[in-house]
C-alpha cells in the first residue's frame, strides 16, 4: 500500500524548471535517501510532498490517514517558549489529557453527590485514554530520544529564539521522531548532529518500522540507513534498489550505457548523413531518400550531460620543517570577563610535516576551541603551541561566517589577494562561480556556495597548513568528492575537525579524540581505531583511545603491525575498508581518463594494499 505517490509532478519558478514529469511512489516500510546537487531541487521536492508548496502539473494522491512528520534543514527559527517546550508538542494530545484531568480531579473535590458521581465518571474515561494514548510511558520515551541526540538538562531549558541552529535542528527531529509518523521526512539531518548523535540516528533508523524518505550529503549514513536511493538532478527522478554505495555502482554503469549508445547512434546519423549527402541524386537517390525518412523518424539521445564539480588540484607548496606544530604542557579552554575555564590538556605532542591529522569528538567539547588555540585565535589557559620552521596555516572557518555580508563574491576574493580580472575569474571558475555569478552579493549565497567561496579564498593564499573546521558542512557529494581527491593530493599537512566519517576514513593518518576533559592521540588510520577500539557504529557515547605522545608518519607501519594481532574484526571495520576501496576505485578511473600513469600506480599500490587489509578483516571476522 502506498502511503503517499505522485504522478508526473512538474515545478517551475518562473520560467526555471525545477523537476518535470517526476512520477514516484512510497510504500510501507521503505527507508529511501534522496541524493542530487545542491540547487536540483531536493528541499522543494520534499516541499511539494508535505503540501507546502504547490506544483504546476500532475496530481499527488496521499492516504488521509497517513501521518507525516517532517524536519526542514532550518529548523524551529521562531517560536516561543523553550526547546523543551518545543519537543513536548509531540504530546499535545496526551498533555491536554492531563490539564483535563488535573480539572477533573479538583471537580471531584469541590462536588458532591450527582456531580460528584459524574465528575468520577469523566476522570475514568480520562485515564483510560491517558492510558492508551500513552500517558504513562511518554516521558520515558521522550527523554531516550533526548539522550540519544545529546541535548543536555541545560539546553532543553534554552529558548528557541537563543537556540543555535543545530541545536533547533536536533529538537525539532526529537518532536518528529517522538509524533510517530507513518512516514518521516528529514531534509540533511546529519548536519549538526556529531558522532553520538549520528550513531543514535543510524540506529534508530535502521530500526524504524514504518517509512521515511531522507535528504542527505552524508555517504556513510546514507549507506547505513537507505534501501533505495532516489536521484534527484537535471529536473529528473531516477529511483535506485540498494544504499549508497551500491547506487554509486548503479549509476557509473548506467552512465557507461548510456553514453556507448549515444556513441552509437551519433556514428549511424554521420553514416547515414553522409550516405543521403552523397546519393540524393543519381541511381540509389531512392535508397537515400527512404534513409533520409527513417532517420527523420529515430528518437535522437541526447549527449549525457558531464556534472560541474570543482576543479581544484594539489598545488605545490613551500617546504616546511619535519616538526610542524608541537604542544607544550598544552591546556585548552576560554576565557569569560577574566574568568578562565579549562576544557582539557593536551599531552605533548608533535604533528610531522606531510601528515593529515583528523580532530573527533562530540558536540560541545572544545574541538573548534582546540584548532583556534592551535592558529593563535585563541590564547591558551597555559603552555604553549609551538609552529615549525617556514608554517603558513591556511585556515578554514566553520560556517564561513567571516565573509561581510555585502561583498560581492568576487570582492571577497580580492581581499584576500589582488588579482587581475581574468585571474580572479579563472581561480572562480574551479569553484562554480561563472559569468555573472561573480557579482552574487555573499548575502544570497547558499551554504554550500558559501562554503566553496571560502575554500576558494583559503587556497588561494598558497598555504603549506591546512587546518579545516568541518569543511564539508553544506557542500554536496560531488563537491566533498572534489574535496577529497584535492586533499589526497595536497603535499602539505592538514589538520581537521569533522564529523563526515567518509573524509575521516578516506584520509586521516593520525586521529586526535575529544571525550570529556581528556583528549589522546592515535597513529593510525580511521578503520585501525575502529578496531582498536572494538566500538560498532564508529561512536559511542564514552570513547576510550590509546595514548600516542609523538605522531609521526615514520613510526606509522610499526605501529600498526603491532596492533594487529590485538585488533577485534568489526562490521564497521570491514565496511569502512570496503568503502576505502570503492573511493579508491573512483580515483583510478580519473586518474584513467587523464592518462595519469604516476597516479594510476601510486593509487594501484594502495589498492592492493587496502584491499590485502579488507581480505584479511573478511577471513577473521567473527574470531576474536
Amino acid at each position: 500500500m502506498a502511503l503517499i505517490a505522485g504522478s508526473q509532478l512538474s515545478l517551475y519558478y518562473s520560467d526555471i524548471e525545477i523537476f518535470s514529469n517526476v512520477t514516484f511512489e512510497v510504500k510501507e516500510k521503505s527507508h529511501i535517501g534522496i541524493v542530487g546537487p545542491n540547487g536540483s531541487g531536493k528541499t522543494s521536492f520534499l516541499k511539494v510532498l508535505m503540501g507546502d508548496q504547490d506544483y504546476d502539473e500532475g496530481e499527488i494522491f496521499k492516504s488521509d490517514t497517513t501521518k507525516i512528520g517532517y524536519v526542514p534543514q532550518t529548523s524551529l527559527q521562531s517560536g516561543n517558549g523553550t526547546i523543551k517546550n518545543q519537543i513536548e508538542g509531540a504530546f499535545k494530545n496526551i498533555l491536554d489529557i492531563e490539564k483535563q484531568m488535573q480539572e477533573s480531579a479538583t471537580q471531584i473535590q469541590n462536588t458532591t453527590d450527582s456531580q460528584r458521581k459524574q465528575a468520577e465518571i469523566k476522570y475514568a474515561n480520562l485515564l483510560d485514554k491517558y492510558e492508551s494514548s500513552g500517558g504513562y510511558t511518554y516521558k520515558n520515551t521522550m527523554d531516550k530520544v533526548i539522550s540519544g541526540l545529546g541535548l543536555s538538562k541545560e539546553l532543553l531549558n534554552t529558548p528557541i529564539k537563543k537556540a543555535s541552529g543545530g541545536e533547533r535542528t536536533r529538537a525539532a527531529l526529537a518532536k518528529a521522531l517522538l509524533t510517530e509518523p507513518d512516514l518521516l521526512i528529514l531534509d540533511e539531518p546529519t548536519n549538526y548532529l556529531d558522532f553520538k548523535g549520528l550513531n543514535w540516528l543510524e540506529t534508530f533508523l535502521s530500526h524504524f518500522s514504518n517509512s521515511f524518505i531522507i535528504v542527505s550529503h552524508d555517504r556513510y549514513f546514507l549507506d547505513k540507513v537507505a534501501k533505495y536511493i532516489w536521484e534527484i538532478d537535471k529536473g529528473n527522478l531516477q529511483s535506485y534498489k540498494g544504499n549508497y554505495s551500491q547506487y554509486k555502482i548503479l549509476k557509473l554503469e548506467e552512465e557507461k550505457r548510456l553514453a556507448k549508445e549515444y556513441e552509437k547512434q551519433q556514428v549511424y546519423i554521420k553514416k547515414t548523413e553522409d550516405f543521403i549527402a552523397r546519393y540524393h541524386a543519381g541511381q540509389r537517390s531512392k535508397e537515400a531518400r527512404g534513409r533520409a525518412k527513417k532517420l527523420s523518424k529515430i528518437d535522437k539521445l541526447s549527449e549525457p550531460i558531464k556534472d560541474k564539480h570543482i576543479k581544484i588540484s594539489g598545488s605545490n607548496v613551500t617546504r616546511t620543517g619535519e616538526i610542524v606544530l608541537r604542544t607544550e604542557s598544552l591546556s585548552v579552554g576560554y576565557e569569560t570577563n577574566g574568568i578562565k575555564t579549562e576544557l582539557f590538556s593536551v599531552p605533548d605532542c608533535q604533528i610531522m610535516k606531510e601528515t593529515t591529522t583528523a580532530i573527533i569528538g562530540n558536540n560541545g567539547e572544545g574541538k573548534t576551541t582546540l584548532i583556534k588555540t592551535i592558529i593563535g585565535d585563541i590564547n591558551p589557559i597555559s603552555g604553549n603551541v609551538h609552529t615549525g620552521h617556514n608554517v603558513s596555516i591556511g585556515y578554514f572557518r566553520q560556517g564561513a561566517d567571516n565573509i561581510p555580508d555585502d561583498f560581492t563574491v568576487l570582492e571577497a576574493l580580492l581581499e584576500i589577494k589582488n588579482l587581475d580580472m581574468g585571474e580572479a575569474r579563472n581561480f572562480l571558475a574551479k569553484f562554480l562561480f561563472v559569468k555573472d555569478e561573480i557579482f552574487n552579493q555573499v548575502k544570497s549565497l547558499s551554504g554550500g556556495e558559501r562554503g566553496r567561496l571560502e575554500l576558494a579564498r583559503l587556497l588561494i593564499t598558497s598555504p603549506n597548513v591546512l587546518v579545516l573546521d568541518e569543511p564539508t558542512t553544506h557542500l554536496d557529494i560531488p563537491s566533498r568528492e572534489a574535496l577529497e581527491i584535492m586533499l589526497s593530493e595536497f603535499e602539505g599537512t592538514t589538520i581537521f575537525v569533522s564529523h563526515d566519517r567518509h573524509l575521516i576514513s578516506l584520509l586521516a593518518e593520525n586521529i586526535w579524540v575529544i571525550n570529556g576533559s581528556n583528549i589522546s592521540q592515535f597513529e593510525g588510520t580511521y578503520s585501525e581505531w575502529l578496531s582498536q577500539n572494538e566500538i560498532k557504529g564508529a561512536q559511542t557515547t564514552k570513547i576510550n583511545t590509546t595514548h600516542k605522545n609523538s605522531v609521526h608518519p615514520k613510526n606509522k607501519k610499526t605501529s600498526s603491525k603491532s596492533q594487529k594481532s590485538d585488533l577485534k574484526i568489526t562490521d564497521e571495520l570491514i565496511e569502512s575498508l570496503e568503502s576505502d576501496l570503492k573511493f579508491i576505485e573512483h580515483e583510478i578511473e580519473l586518474a584513467s581518463k587523464n592518462s595519469n600513469v604516476d597516479k594510476i600506480t601510486e593509487l594501484g599500490k594502495r589498492y592492493k594494499e587496502v584491499s590485502g587489509k579488507l581480505d584479511e578483516a573478511v577471513k577473521n571476522w567473527g574470531i576474536n
